[in-house]
Parts: C-alpha cells; structure tokens; sequence
C-alpha cells in the first residue's frame, strides 16, 4: 500500500467536490447535464451514439463474416448456465411486478448500449442497487458472482467497493458509494436460450450473455481512483491492475529497440503529434469505451507474430488477464479464440515504458480489444495522468459484444430475426 493518492485530495471545501456534495444520483445526474460543465460536455456527445444500430467496432468499418459460429460449447468448456439461472431467478423472485418490468429488457434491446462507466448516472437503465433492499443488492451481486470465475468476481467487486472507500475519503457518498451501480436482465433465464445481465456503474461495467452454453463477456470497464484501500473495513484491497501493468512493461523490455519505436505510436501520453480529439475529455486515450460500439479503431504498432518469443507470450498473457472474468470453461474457448488470430494481433503503446512510467496500451485483432490507461484526476487534485489511476477496457470486435452475433445468429434459426 503507497498512499500516495493521499497527497492529492482537495480541499473539503474545493467547489468540485462542494458543488455536489450531497445530491443524490438523480440531483446530480441533472448537474451532469448543465452546459458548459466538464460533464455536460460529456453527455452531449455520449447520448446521440447509443442509438445507433449496432454493428460492432471494426479495424476498418467492414464487418467480418464467420468470426463467431454459434455451436454448443465443448464439452468441460460450458458456462455456468445453470447455476446463472437459479440466481437470476431468485433475484426476480425477490422483486415487485413493478421492479420486475423495470428490470428486463429483450435480449436486443438497445438498452445493453447505455452502460457508462463514470460516476454519473447518464441512463438509469435498470435498478438502482443503492436505492434497493439489501436482500436484492446480494441476490444482484450473488448472479453476478454466479456467472464469473472466483477470482473476476473478486476484481468486479474490488472496484464497487474502491469506489464506496473513495466516497468515504472526498466525503461524496451520496454520489461514489459501493452500490452506485445499475443492474439489467435481458431476455429470460433459459438453459439454452440467449439471455444475460448487465451491471453498471463509476469505473465497473460488466455485460454478459450466455446461449447454448457459450458465454460473451464484453464489453467490460474496469477502472480504479485510487487503485487501493489504505483504510477503513476493507484495508489492504488493491486494484486488478498490478500484473497488466507489469507484463505490458515487460512485453515492450522484451522488444528489440526498433520494435520498441514501431510499438510506440506517441512517446508522451499527450503528445504533440497527436491528432485533435486523440486524447477525449472522459476516455482520455480509450478508443474503445462506452458508447463505441461501432467505433473504427484502425490496428497500429507492431504485429504480435513479428516479435521474439519471449514477447509473444507476454501478449497472450496479458490477453488473459482481460478475460479473466470468464469461468474457466469459457475462458480456454475465448483464449483459443484469440490464439487462432495471433498473426492478425498488434500491440500498441503511448507513454514511457519503465517501471514507475505512466502509459497507454492496446492489444488488438479481429477477435479482442483490450486496453489500459493511466489517467488524470477526477476526483482527486491532479492534471496529468498517474500510476494510482488507472480504467481497462475489454471489446469483442466485429459484432460480438454483447454476444450479438451470437444473438442473431440464434434468432435466425428461430425464425426471429
């Protein structure tokens, strides 16, 4: 534990956090909305997009056939459908015919679209756990442990509970608390049928869908202000993050000199050769975050194949640590997935790469998306990015977020489509 966010905090009386100190999510959802604020900006561009017909983000803006087969799940390799289902279903049992309605939607709704993941309540798509009994918050949080490997759920549930330590600590706990968070069931709990959940929320957004065993797990936000608990009930957490950053530097010490050069796009995270809008008022260096479902995101750096031995197997391990979320089952399915594009894989790069640097990384093919960024401050006191802050975002390219492809290909069988 460093605590060093701690020489960060602003005053208790600073307008960015006394402005806001005790609206409650829909107050200052309002507040978010006013022209000209820094969060006004943000919604004003975010609310046109996901409206959108989904298509999928692409490396060029053409779609690719055949990525995502929609066959039964290998055998040892089923998600946890079963036990999903029975979890589900207790969670519905436990709420009104009103909160019901309110909590479903058809697994295509275009509802999956509105996840955020700052700390403001753009759509309140869902239920809104903090407003609900703790009965429905651990039946909400046990479907989502039910679906995930023990060891992702952990992490999606560290940073629910980063964010209620750091609504202790800048005294915001009416807007950063361990259930700021909005859960949605699309489609019915179903053995073989497509259905899944949502939950969504300041820096943890999950979307899962399961369909014949086969589980989709994208898009996910994972992200941390600060990445650790130094106090309180649950001292000694610490963000999910310490082994992506320490095998994306060791994968760009593993590169030859040229291939370190071709690797990194900008030499500072922002850099004068940076296009305008290349560093975004909210994603900062993210290309992939909410409401880019179809974003064109061209390949850059350096061709994972191209690389020395050492440094394509750092590529697939951190390919791992971004699906680890998924049970073990789904996740050697996706890891086989990934693998089967290794020669269509690149890794890109901005900012230093020594221990202690802050940067940004992707690794990308047609099949994964998976970045990381060091950010500046929200709601802590500071203007350039910092290792203590820190937001990971996880794509399936080509139409299989939110198991779309999957989804559709079901309902054509079905004559649904």
């Amino acid at each position: 534990m460093s605590g060093e966010f701690r020489e960060y905090l602003f005053p208790h009386d600073h307008p960015r956090l006394a402005d806001v100190r005790g609206l409650d999510p829909y107050a200052y959802r309002e507040h978010a909305r006013t022209p000209g604020t820094f969060t006004g900006g943000l919604v004003e561009g975010w609310t046109p997009l996901y409206r959108n017909e989904f298509r999928g983000v692409t490396e060029n803006g053409t779609l690719r056939d055949g990525l995502y087969p929609l066959t039964p799940a290998e055998p040892g390799e089923e998600a946890p459908v079963a036990a999903m289902v029975a979890a589900a279903e207790d969670l519905l049992a436990a709420l009104s015919e009103a909160d019901r309605a309110r909590v479903c939607f058809a697994v295509d709704a275009v509802e999956w679209q509105t996840w955020a993941n700052p700390e403001f309540m753009q759509f309140d798509t869902g239920l809104r756990l903090e407003f609900q009994p703790p009965e429905v918050r651990e039946k909400a949080l046990a479907l989502v442990r039910a679906s995930l490997s023990p060891e992702g759920f952990e992490l999606a549930h560290a940073m629910m509970l980063i964010n209620g330590f750091l609504g202790d600590v800048v005294d915001l706990p009416t807007v950063l608390g361990e259930w700021s968070y909005n859960i949605a069931l699309y489609g019915t709990p179903d053995p073989r049928a497509p259905w899944g959940w949502q939950l969504y929320g300041h820096h943890c957004a999950v979307n899962c869908l399961v369909v014949e065993g086969r589980m989709a797990l994208s898009p996910v936000f994972l992200g941390a202000e600060p990445d650790e608990i130094d106090a309180g009930p649950h001292a000694g957490l610490t963000g999910p993050f310490a082994d992506r950053i320490e095998l994306g530097t060791a994968l760009m010490a593993a590169l030859t000199d040229e291939q370190r050069r071709q690797a990194t796009v900008y030499a500072q995270m922002v850099d004068p050769a940076m296009p305008e809008g290349r560093v975004h008022p909210g994603d900062e260096r993210h290309l992939a975050g909410a409401f880019q479902d179809n974003r064109v995101i061209a390949a850059e750096g350096v061709r994972v194949v191209d690389l020395p031995e050492p440094a394509r197997r750092l590529a697939l391990q951190i390919a791992e640590t971004a699906v680890r979320l998924l049970p073990a089952g789904p996740r050697a399915a996706r890891m086989r997935e990934i693998e089967a594009h290794l020669d269509e894989t690149w890794f890109s790069w901005i900012g230093g790469s020594q221990p202690g640097d802050v940067f940004y990384y992707r690794l990308q093919s047609p099949v994964l998306i998976a970045e990381l960024d060091h950010h500046c401050g929200v709601f802590l006191d500071y203007d350039t990015p910092k290792p203590f802050h820190i937001h990971t975002v996880l794509r399936t390219p080509h139409g299989n977020d939110y198991g779309r492809a999957w989804v559709r290909q079901w309902q054509e069988r079905a004559g649904t489509a």
